[in-house]
């Protein structure tokens, strides 16, 4: 067995980190991380750069379990519990040894364990978190995709109940934002959003479909004999020991209900003002903006984007004891410590025009509104900063500079809309580039075009070539981009005078705001994101 070395001490050998950011780890890290983990987690170092010290220094290979030849006699020598939580993986017998990929291969303590129960002595090859995860979920639940459908028939529901905990499983592990349920004619698709794109994970007899909706719905205490109206619902549980909020939606479709399950992970939730993916210029400008007093700051973007993380981040920030901090929300998406959230209920008249009046009897400092959707709803908000409130709330536009407008449309009288609004933020999210593929090409003369157009010059840009990390997608996790307009008072006189929207534009930009594409532009030439990924959110290249 290789040399017994402390991995703070093989990664300093190799001039990744310094002494003083293995402190820092340390003293921030949560009491069951490890260190290797929380260096991760602070971006110190990639998961590429730990698995190449490691494999230099122990003499450790790395594996790619992409396509790996897995032999399925090996996996009764692991448990899938102790595969899951310890990220292991066996794949062979050589010889008396087992072959074991791992995302640690300096846990001793489990490389000891199973060399006491399996009896064999272990072989440790270094393979990424994701990898394993991915070859766990596809050979350990093998075995469960082929359910007796007989049983289904019968008092037995445990097929049913297994099979729904592998697909809430599969989606913790593969950071799934969503799981679509999709009858078809034959067959049951169900899809997993991964970085916002859709994907095929795996086809159910539709004999299961019935029995696994039933299953969801028990659950989410809904009624299982309504099969022909839409219902909303919601479960929190633990999935593999991480609690989740799981928000259910099923729609009668001619093949059967499909369910949408939107998955959020209560762990990694709530978000701090300073991982919102602001640059340094939009964070002291939205800084700015929530520590008013008084008025309306609007988020807006289309679903999907990111909205309601940036706003629990912002009243996250604000929370403080000599504040009274009320939301009107549809649905509650987390329960913050501290804020009195109230929860929409149409069906009882309970709106939020309704609650937002409510709340104004509350003694509110600060007023968080979901969503304005009407009129009604506009003018108490836009009333409420006016009369001494901070309100925040979000709005479904294109840009930031086409809220007022919005707002107009809605039929709010224009001076009350220009006396209340502080600022607009808009955004929208894009699929960032896998730091352990990230490559570096020649840029185009279409995109040197671009860049040149929004003062940049550039000669290269990145995108990711795919590895196993990122299982050959070349993206890995998302990340915002925003434009942040602030209304200054000659702002504020253009629009009460009906300035065209051009040269509102024009106006803003001249005073320093950076406009969707410029801040996605940024982003590609800081190899956070690709040109293809800035295209698609763009509506002004």
């Amino acid at each position: 067995m290789a040399t017994r070395k402390r991995l703070g001490d093989l990664l300093q050998e190799a001039g990744l980190v310094t002494g003083k950011q293995i402190n820092e780890a340390l003293e921030n890290k949560k009491p069951s991380q490890k260190l290797g983990d929380a260096l991760l987690e602070r971006g110190y170092i990639t998961e590429r750069q730990l698995i190449e010290v490691l494999e230099f220094q122990l003499g450790i290979p790395q594996v790619s379990l992409y396509q790996y030849p897995v032999d399925e006699q090996v996996l009764g020598l692991v448990s899938k519990e102790v595969a899951q939580r310890n990220f292991i993986m066996p794949l062979k017998i050589q010889g008396r040894s087992l072959l074991l990929a791992m995302k640690d291969p300096m846990d001793y303590y489990i490389i000891d364990d199973l060399e006491l129960s399996t009896g064999l002595s272990i072989s440790p090859v270094i393979a990424t978190k994701d990898d394993i995860l991915f070859a766990i979920n596809k050979y350990y639940f093998k075995e469960d995709n082929r359910i007796n459908i007989d049983l289904i028939e019968g008092e037995d529901e445990a097929p049913v109940i297994r099979l729904l905990d592998q697909l809430l499983s599969g989606a913790i592990r593969l950071r799934a934002s969503d799981i679509h349920i999709d009858p078809q004619e034959d067959n049951v698709y169900v899809r997993y959003r991964i970085d916002g794109r859709l994907q095929t994970e795996k086809l159910v007899p539709k004999e299961l479909l019935n029995a696994l909706v039933a299953r969801i719905k028990i659950l989410a205490d809904l009624n299982i004999t309504q099969t022909r109206l839409p219902q909303d619902g919601r479960i929190k549980m633990n999935v593999d020991q991480i609690p989740v909020d799981l928000r259910i939606s099923c729609l009668p479709t001619v093949f059967g209900e499909k369910v949408v399950i939107r998955v959020l992970d209560l762990n990694n939730a709530l978000m701090q003002l300073s991982e919102l993916n602001l640059t340094k210029e939009n964070h002291q400008k939205y800084r700015q903006l929530i520590t008013q007093p008084t008025g309306l700051v609007l988020l807006t973007g289309p679903t999907g984007s990111g909205k309601t993380s940036t706003l629990y981040a912002s009243i996250n920030h604000l929370n403080k004891e000599h504040v009274n901090i009320v939301t009107v929300e549809d649905p509650v998406e987390l329960p913050l410590k501290g804020i009195n959230q109230v929860q929409v209920n149409s069906s009882i008249g309970l709106t939020f025009a309704n609650g937002l009046r409510s709340i104004l009897r509350q003694d509110p400092n600060i007023i968080m509104v979901g969503e304005i959707r009407d009129q009604e709803t506009a003018e108490i908000a836009i009333r409420s900063s006016l009369t001494g409130h901070l309100v925040f709330s979000t709005l479904h536009t294109n840009s930031a500079i086409d809220t007022v407008p919005r707002l107009i449309d809605m039929g709010v009288e224009p001076y009350l809309v220009v006396s209340a609004l502080n600022g607009v933020v808009a955004q929208r999210l894009v699929r960032r580039i896998c730091r352990d593929c990230q490559t570096e090409r020649e840029a185009t003369e279409m995109e040197k075009d671009i860049f040149h157009k929004y003062g940049f010059e550039v000669d290269h840009v990145y995108y990711g070539k795919g590895c196993s990390s990122c299982h050959q997608q070349g993206y890995r996790g998302r990340v915002a981009v925003h434009e942040v307009l602030v209304l200054d008072e000659t702002l504020k006189t253009m629009l009460l005078n009906r300035a065209t929207m051009k040269a509102v534009k024009q106006y803003a930009s001249e005073h320093g705001m950076k406009f969707l594409i410029q801040d996605g532009l940024e982003k590609v030439n800081a190899g956070i994101t690709t040109m293809e990924e800035i295209m698609q959110i763009s509506i002004s290249i």
